[in-house]
């Protein structure tokens, strides 16, 4: 599978721009998610086969924030992308994941819900 970033709440064309211009440099495809696709599995937006789409399309609200789930990536391959977008300036981006078999078949709100907790958790007050 073609490493890949999928790209929800994408910022301002700005830092939008300094994200394209950071990750150009590793081949690495950018995928920017539609609030419409919102509704289908992870797993069915990264291209993994076997996971279906969702039936209907998303009609809820925006992120509140930039999230990336990157797909597909050793962990060295990770690693280059996370230092690109850290020396970027465009971030900071608390809202980052990694593809799984577990969350491959959840939603962008259910995945970002879950990073959420999980930031509070580490980060109170934040």
């Amino acid at each position: 599978m073609k490493e890949t970033i999928l790209l929800f709440h994408a910022p301002e064309k700005e830092q939008l721009l300094k994200i394209e211009m950071a990750l150009f440099p590793l081949h690495v495809r950018l995928k920017r998610i539609s609030p419409e696709d919102y509704s289908h599995p992870l797993g069915y937006l990264a291209g993994v086969p076997d996971v279906e789409p969702a039936k209907e399309k998303y009609s809820g609200p925006e992120l509140p924030d930039t999230m990336f789930v990157f797909c597909f990536l050793s962990e060295n391959r990770l690693n280059q992308a996370l230092a690109a977008l850290r020396k970027s300036g465009a971030g900071p981006f608390p809202y980052k994941a990694v593809l799984t078999p577990t969350n491959s078949t959840w939603t962008a709100p259910d995945c970002f819900q879950e990073l959420r907790r999980e930031h509070e958790a580490l980060h109170p007050g934040t």
